[in-house]
């Protein structure tokens, strides 16, 4: 398994969530319209922006601990059951923690 390649997945990933997260912050930082129905349709999209701010967030979680298993040489390795993740999981979630098996389980 390359694990370079999968480094370089995930931060390349890491990195755009924390640009999206900061253009969030901006976004939900900005000055409010006076007109009370603006302020309405603002109210709805700042939820919507704080709901991809929480997914983004969890997903950064997740690759932080991904890049640690890197360091640790445990990546690849299901955290539940120690079987080996497979190459196809890996390339469709690079962050996942768990096998195939174990992440139907949960």
């Amino acid at each position: 398994m390359d694990v370079n390649r999968y480094k370089t997945m995930l931060e390349g990933r890491e990195a755009e969530i924390m640009d999206r997260l900061r253009r969030i912050d901006g976004d939900l930082g900005r000055a409010r319209n006076p007109d009370s129905a603006e302020r309405a349709t603002e109210s709805e999209n700042d939820e919507v922006l704080e709901e991809f701010g929480h997914v983004g967030s969890d997903e950064m979680k997740a690759i932080t601990a991904a890049l640690k298993r890197i360091e640790d040489g445990t990546y690849g390795i299901c955290v539940s059951c120690g079987a080996q993740i497979s190459k196809e999981r890996l390339e469709a979630v690079p962050q996942t923690p768990f096998c195939k098996a174990c992440a139907t389980a949960h």
